[in-house]
């Protein structure tokens, strides 16, 4: 397995790009990659050529998180304005705008089945589940405050809820704080079921492994990205190799690899199997916000594809193998 450099677009945005998602195949287009910016825009590019589809507009402060529906109809940005709006990917309607108070949200993802999208909330230490056929809240998992007489600003933005993530068959989501731990829930019940240790910094990033539910990689401020059995309880393992905090995390499709993106500038290519990693990609020359492999599926499609973004204003995109 091995990452080549495709395309890089300098200055893609007019800022730091802090987000990027990939919206799936339709029966008439390709899988497109979305990106948002602190510029308060979000913008389709056509893979391969990195072409610019739309720029899309509607926030008042900078884009901070994407998430797309498995349909690839519709998708989701949040903004430093604490709202999150729900567009048609195709014509940049808005479909829904959700408040997200009482901070932006840094974290979101839609359910597999897209019946739901959770949203990581922030200084309100907990996540909220929206439905998507009416766009009403339907659900608020708190996260375990840290038993204090008297709950200070201290402990209280520890328990900042920064990522989220969806484990594939839909059943568990499993969120990611400020103080590095991690809360794994039953989502049907509406119940915690239980934390998992192993980072003492923030829990920026968060991804299940598409081929085995129980298996959850996070991304940290220390440097590390663990391998967590999310049933078990248990840390399978700690990898480490970049030199400053883990931004960004994601799982290759075939479930054999996975790519970070560090404040080292670096990209990150990590063989599971090995539990190392195998590549380091320098393209950007400042922090690697967002990592993201794009789904499989689409007509003809059978190259893996790569993207990452950075504050560097750039979005480079890797063919994987």
């Amino acid at each position: 397995m091995k990452l080549a450099g495709l395309k890089s677009i300098e200055n893609a945005h007019e800022d730091s790009v802090w987000a990027a998602t990939w919206v799936p195949a339709t029966e008439d287009r390709p899988a497109l990659l979305l990106t948002g910016s602190l510029d308060e825009t979000v913008k389709l590019w056509r893979p391969d050529e990195l072409d610019l589809v739309r720029t899309n507009t509607g926030h008042s402060l900078g884009v901070a998180a994407l998430a797309a529906h498995p349909s690839g109809i519709i998708a989701a940005s949040s903004s430093l304005d604490s709202f999150v709006r729900v567009f048609d990917v195709d014509t940049n309607a808005t479909i829904a705008v959700l408040e997200a108070p009482p901070s932006e949200v840094w974290g979101m993802q839609f359910e597999p089945k897209g019946t739901i999208l959770a949203v990581a909330g922030g200084s309100s230490a907990s996540v909220k589940l929206w439905d998507t056929s009416s766009w009403r809240l339907i659900s608020t998992l708190s996260i375990p405050r840290p038993e204090a007489p008297k709950p200070s600003e201290k402990t209280s933005s520890k328990k900042f809820v920064l990522s989220v993530a969806w484990s594939p068959n839909g059943k568990r989501l499993a969120c990611g704080s400020m103080d590095g731990t991690i809360c794994v829930f039953d989502v049907d019940r509406s119940k915690l079921l239980h934390q998992l240790e192993g980072h003492n910094m923030p829990a920026r990033s968060l991804v299940f492994s598409p081929v085995d539910p129980r298996i959850l990689f996070s991304g940290s401020d220390d440097g590390h990205v663990n391998m967590h059995d999310a049933e078990g309880k248990t840390l399978l393992g700690s990898m480490s190799g970049h030199t400053s905090w883990v931004l960004s995390v994601d799982a290759s499709p075939d479930g054999g690899a996975i790519a970070t993106g560090s404040s080292d500038r670096t990209v990150r290519l990590w063989d599971l199997k090995m539990r190392a990693a195998i590549q380091t990609m320098s393209n950007h020359n400042d922090q690697v916000w967002s990592v993201a492999f794009r789904p499989p599926g689409g007509t003809g499609v059978r190259a893996g594809r790569l993207a990452s973004v950075s504050d560097d204003k750039s979005v480079s995109l890797y063919d994987y193998s």
